[in-house]
């Protein structure tokens, strides 16, 4: 199946052809036609497939059909789509897909999140726009100041739902929900459904079609995973060493707290590795400089706690490495996510001490198989890890539903495209300036 096939418009195959795409991913195969036909949908789909594309094409074909939505100039300052996100950095990215995609329609949109003025938004806003993406907390700011009107809203998308849940947002959805229209499309994309995500679906949407082109909490396909043991102490030392003799580039390393991302980048830094970190602590400047140097090449090793988790959308990173491993284990499949993305292949490297036994056992029960390991010489640890297997034919075990609505660290992250080099569907384009994220009020 061609792009070609999927009845778009002229002005989005143009716009797609330009990014150099011509087969849509089985996500977009899937999703497009029922969001043409005007039904709500609910869509289950592994990191890295395309989501934002599979949305964002219809919706633009949508809004510039005179029959699917009449209004064709903007005139007033209601959107007639609402994207909601978790974080800001998957704001920048449904936003320029957005601006993309939409670059031959003259729709007009626009992010609004936490972090930084709302002055800016609220004069964008009072221009007219056709599109909004928001997060929860800052799209309530707006709502309170009264500089937002969701009374004509035609399409509600819920992106990275069970990240909404995880970071506390279900409360602000449901706020927001009340103030739209009760006729109205609405979407759910998410990489899993846990039970809190389908309890919200089945409030929020009306027979809808069903998608799924991946399995509940399926690993990338295409990333390795390997276990290096190694001390707690000793884990600085190792990673530089690694950075060192195999001459890394570009990793994205993960850490379970704040002051831990900054001590490890610090650690780095000092030793010639070009670093930065990434957290919630950070500034939006800070965070969208230290992300773009990153995709850029200027930095070799990102360091990042959960809130980078996803959202982060790099072409062809060839690695991620776990520092640590977090406490739930579905954030594991969302850390490796952003490697082995759209064909190409990846590598998951964890470092793990003795007192991470449990979070590694953890891990491969929802892997449903075991990690390879090994030792480094001249780190070897001096104590046990000694990690209990799965009994064979037992059953993952499930985490109880509280213990799933928090990273370790407490942190908010975000959600992805496939990159450009597969050429094999459209995942979204590049991030821009503006940056979606965590609520500031």
């Amino acid at each position: 199946m061609q792009f070609t096939d999927l009845g778009l418009s002229a002005e989005l195959l143009r716009a797609i052809g330009e990014q150099g795409y011509t087969t849509p991913t089985p996500v977009q195969q899937q999703a497009i036609p029922h969001i043409l036909a005007g039904r709500d949908l609910e869509a289950l789909a592994q990191t890295g497939t395309g989501k934002t594309a599979a949305f964002v094409l219809p919706i633009l074909q949508r809004l510039t059909n005179p029959l699917t939505s009449p209004l064709q100039k903007v005139t007033h300052t209601a959107p007639r789509v609402l994207v909601l996100v978790p974080t800001r950095e998957l704001a920048a990215q449904v936003l320029e897909s957005v601006r993309t995609y939409g670059a031959h329609t003259g729709l007009r949109s626009l992010a609004v999140f936490g972090g930084v003025g709302i002055n800016p938004q609220i004069q964008t806003m009072r221009r007219g726009i056709d599109i909004l993406v928001a997060t929860p907390g800052r799209l309530l700011d707006h709502l309170g100041q009264r500089t937002v009107d969701l009374s004509k809203v035609q399409t509600l998308v819920l992106d990275e739902a069970d990240r909404m849940f995880d970071m506390g947002f279900i409360r602000d959805i449901r706020r927001i929900i009340e103030r739209l229209p009760r006729e109205r499309q609405n979407l759910m994309f998410s990489a899993t459904f846990a039970a809190e995500v389908r309890e919200l679906a089945h409030t929020v949407l009306r027979n809808p079609a069903m998608v799924e082109v991946a399995r509940r909490n399926a690993p990338a396909e295409l990333v390795t995973h390997t276990v290096i043991k190694v001390d707690q102490d000793k884990k600085r030392d190792l990673l530089l060493h690694l950075f060192a003799a195999h001459g890394w580039h570009q990793v994205l390393v993960f850490c379970r707290t704040k002051h831990g991302s900054d001590a490890l980048a610090k650690k780095l830094e000092q030793a010639g590795v070009r670093t930065a970190a990434l957290h919630g602590n950070k500034s939006q400047n800070a965070r969208t400089r230290a992300l773009a140097d990153f995709k850029s090449g200027k930095l070799a090793a990102l360091v990042a706690t959960d809130i980078a988790a996803r959202g982060l959308d790099i072409d062809s990173l060839p690695r991620v490495v776990n520092f640590e491993l977090p406490n739930v284990p579905e954030d594991y499949i969302h850390r490796i996510g952003r490697t082995g993305r759209a064909g190409a292949s990846g590598e998951a490297l964890s470092l793990v001490s003795s007192d991470e036994r449990i979070q590694l056992r953890d891990i491969e029960r929802l892997l449903k198989r075991e990690i390879e390991t090994s030792i480094m010489p001249g780190f070897e640890p001096q104590h046990t890890h000694s990690v209990p297997r799965p009994a064979a034919g037992r059953p993952p075990a499930q985490k109880p539903a509280q213990a799933r609505t928090r990273s370790s660290t407490g942190e908010r992250s975000g959600a992805p495209r496939p990159p450009r080099p597969a050429r094999s569907g459209t995942g979204g384009a590049k991030p821009a300036s503006h940056h979606s994220g965590q609520r500031h009020r």
